[in-house]
């Protein structure tokens, strides 16, 4: 009995055929809903590519090249003064060269810097951003916008300023920025920005590009640049002493310009400035290579960042053209209604059963 029972409920080619022509005829004898729907979701189409807004791109790419040597920068630096390249031995791939850059962009700190960069001469990126999003409006019920002044400094903001910053922020990064590399091979990283409002893509796009790549320049050379500096002052003082040591013996060999060679006591003042100066001399010699070195390191670890491209009036336009409108909207309308009559179907179908 059980092997009857299931092979009764084995579904044939057939019967297959059969419901699919079924639901053809059914369908078919819709036609008239479904061309009405058709015609409605086209004209939905149409009108969203006519009324919506384009949306603006600002594109910024570049090339990061950065010089990963580990541990073989001294040797680098004093190998380098002997002509010999050892960069080479220490070079990466530069498969996951520029990821830090990348989450540097996206990161609160340098949006929320950038938003508090000036748009022009009288207004801040985040004022034009409200104005032309018009969150004054949409968040009115929450927050005075008039009573707020983004221009004073960032440790003086209210709770209600912070807050604003952090939501914008929020939906910079959602819906309006994209950093990507276009290749993983590569070394080009690309910043977008996208908005309704041109001229906030680009001044923002411009803005979050030169402050992110500055942070990260800055902090890529921090510790060179500070031993290049106290070796430099080090060696700026080593040659001030070097040179009044210089002074003091040419003064002191001036008062007794023939000494008495029987009378070494009158001679002891001149030999005394003499050590002064050899010694001043080797240690200024060992800094001045101190300070050769550190400039090579320094060199070796700023990274290379050479902008390709730059946005440029009039900015790419992102719409919905007025063809393809019409035919997703005609299309999406011509699903939805077929899902909708199979639903309606089955319900029926199941009701009566019932």
């Amino acid at each position: 009995m059980s092997e009857k029972h299931i092979l009764d409920d084995k579904i044939t080619l057939k019967e297959v055929i059969s419901r699919f022509q079924l639901w053809v005829s059914y369908l078919v004898g819709q036609w008239k809903l479904l061309i009405v729907a058709t015609l409605i979701g086209a004209a939905v189409g149409a009108a969203i590519s006519i009324f919506k807004k384009p949306l603006y791109l600002a594109e910024t790419s570049f090339v990061l090249e950065e010089s990963d040597m580990g541990g073989m920068g001294g040797m680098s630096g004093l190998a380098s003064l002997v002509g010999v390249n050892l960069g080479s031995l220490g070079s990466s791939s530069g498969l996951f060269q520029g990821d830090n850059i990348m989450e540097l962009y996206k990161s609160d700190n340098m949006i929320n810097k950038t938003l508090l960069s000036p748009f022009d001469e009288e207004s801040l990126l985040i004022d034009r951003y409200i104005s032309s999003n018009k969150l004054d409006q949409k968040w009115k019920k929450k927050v005075d916008f008039s009573s707020l002044d983004f221009s004073i400094n960032r440790e003086n903001f209210s709770v209600t300023q912070d807050s604003v910053v952090k939501e914008i922020s929020k939906l910079i990064r959602k819906d309006h920025l994209s950093v990507v590399k276009p290749d993983r091979k590569l070394t080009i990283i690309k910043v977008n920005i996208q908005s309704k409002d041109e001229a906030f893509s680009k001044v923002f796009n411009e803005t979050l590009v030169e402050r992110v790549n500055g942070f990260y320049f800055e902090t890529k050379t921090k510790k060179t640049a500070e031993n290049l500096q106290i070796l430099q002052s080090q060696s700026d003082s080593v040659r001030k002493i070097l040179d009044q040591s210089l002074v003091a013996f040419a003064n002191s060999s001036d008062r007794i310009p023939n000494p008495n060679p029987l009378m070494q006591s009158g001679t002891v003042d001149a030999r005394k400035k003499q050590v002064d100066i050899s010694a001043s001399t080797a240690v200024y010699s060992e800094i001045v290579k101190n300070l050769e070195i550190a400039k090579v390191n320094h060199r070796n670890n700023s990274p290379l960042i050479q902008i390709i491209d730059s946005p440029r009036f009039p900015l790419e336009k992102i719409h919905l053209k007025l063809m393809k409108g019409i035919v997703f909207g005609g299309l999406i309308a011509f699903v939805l209604v077929i899902i909708l009559l199979f639903v309606q179907k089955q319900y029926v179908v199941y009701v009566k059963e019932k």
